[in-house]
């Protein structure tokens, strides 16, 4: 996973409520496409007509934001299924960062996994935000420093639990995370084996680090 320290660039205001994970990326893409073709298929279904033209009103289409490695959002961003593809579909369109008043708890976590920053803010402050981004302006969110710079150079301060920031700085999920342990989980794993041989016929002790 790609570590995550700062971020800079323009932010796309979509300041839309409830913008649901089959709005982010459509259930058949997730099907048909490889993790990392998911990209250009990201909330495709405000970003193009039924005809399969782009929409020229839809504000992500819009030249200014085309490369934006920040997205602004509403309130409940990433609600509805619990699909990860959702999170894959942004990263692949090239967000590192999702700033909204609120978050779908599961699509927060796989955030979190997959190397992408949610941040919740005030509505208040999130419209100041949005209307100084409006003609393309530059946005920096630090995980270091734990603050968004606004474009006018003011700064809002923001909380990541803990455990989850070092992750991201790091570049670790919660599965590298437990493998840090692995000669605890072996010598574990051992020391059951040997009181419960019954329960682990079918079972291999977890392998040692690779060459």
């Amino acid at each position: 996973m790609k570590p995550f320290n700062f971020v800079t660039g323009s932010a796309v205001p979509l300041m839309l409520d409830n913008v649901d994970t089959d709005v982010i990326v459509r259930i058949n893409r997730l099907t048909t496409l490889a993790r990392d073709q998911m990209g250009p298929y990201a909330l495709e279904a405000l970003r193009f007509l039924p005809d399969g033209t782009q929409d020229p009103d839809c504000i992500l289409n819009q030249t200014r934001f085309r490369s934006a490695p920040i997205l602004l959002a509403g309130r409940n961003f990433g609600c509805g299924s619990s699909r990860e593809g959702a999170v894959w579909a942004l990263a692949g369109f090239g967000i590192r960062c999702i700033v909204a008043e609120s978050f779908g708890d599961i699509f927060f976590s796989n955030c979190f996994q997959n190397g992408l920053l949610p941040v919740r803010l005030s509505r208040d402050r999130l419209n100041v935000l949005a209307s100084q981004v409006m003609a393309g302006e530059s946005v920096t969110v630090s995980l270091e420093d734990s603050c968004i710079t606004f474009p006018d150079g003011s700064k809002e301060s923001f909380s990541v639990e803990p455990m989850k920031r070092l992750a991201l700085l790091e570049g670790i999920d919660d599965i590298t995370r437990t493998l840090t342990r692995r000669s605890v989980i072996q010598a574990w794993q051992v020391a059951d084996r040997l009181n419960r041989p019954w329960v682990w016929n079918q079972v291999e002790i977890l392998p040692g680090p690779q060459a």
